[in-house]
């Protein structure tokens, strides 16, 4: 097989409906968009990082910090994701695009390294691998991982609003079109939610980061905080009663 060039694209916007501005928002002295770019960063198997966001004013916030983060960044469409995904891959030639949200600052790097590494592993057998269609990880340590090919046939066919927002639905919707794969965990962790969304959100990951990174910088992962949850259980409980918006 050829050398692949994967690319990860995060979506990000200063517009969030429940939390305007999240992405920036400070977390132990950095942004939550730049503790998001130093977990990637210790992906081994990304060849290049990209910042995916509009082209509202409100959003020159967003590739500022890009340009101080010095990571590319591409703006597109705000409403139809899946065009500004599409053209973002054709500019930085992506074979193999990897999907993640500017509001995860708890990604697994190698959570997300091991889903890249299970869709090289089956390039030519599979079209997308991701651990959110089957949850069995922590939501916020989401990855989607797939071909450029199915990125855009997805973008050519899907009509849907939901699917041109949401990027993906029309690849996973549609398994008799592609070959879809799920990453599992070897022990089912979806009822924990690690994502930025709400003001409860960002309490539960700004006390884990005060736990764990003033020792061990972006170095800890999902096991360190599986075990912070068993030390403080009142971690679990901080946003426990936010539920997930519907796509």
């Amino acid at each position: 097989m050829k050398i692949m060039n994967v690319v990860c694209i995060i979506q990000a916007r200063m517009g969030s409906t429940r939390l305007p501005g999240k992405v920036l928002m400070n977390i132990c002295g950095k942004t939550v968009l730049e503790h998001d770019i130093d977990r990637l960063r210790k992906v081994n198997n990304i060849n290049n990082i990209v910042i995916a966001t509009t082209e509202l004013d409100r959003d020159n916030a967003i590739v500022k910090e890009a340009k101080r983060l010095n990571v590319n960044a591409f703006r597109g469409s705000e409403d139809d994701v899946l065009s500004r995904y599409y053209f973002a891959s054709k500019k930085f030639n992506a074979d193999i695009i990897v999907r993640v949200t500017s509001d995860c600052p708890l990604i697994d790097s190698e959570v997300t390294q091991d889903i890249i590494q299970h869709f090289i592993d089956n390039y030519n057998n599979c079209d997308y691998v991701s651990n959110t269609v089957k949850r069995t990880y922590p939501r916020g340590l989401d990855t989607e991982v797939f071909s450029f090919k199915s990125l855009e046939r997805a973008y050519i066919e899907a009509t849907s609003d939901r699917d041109r927002e949401h990027v993906t639905p029309y690849i996973w919707d549609n398994p008799q079109i592609f070959r879809i794969e799920q990453h599992i965990n070897k022990e089912d962790l979806s009822g924990l939610r690690w994502t930025l969304d709400t003001r409860e959100d960002f309490e539960l990951i700004s006390r884990i980061y005060e736990y764990l990174y003033p020792t061990r910088l972006e170095q800890f992962n999902m096991e360190d905080i599986v075990e912070l949850y068993n030390i403080d259980p009142i971690l679990k409980g901080i946003n426990i009663n936010i539920k997930q918006k519907d796509i």
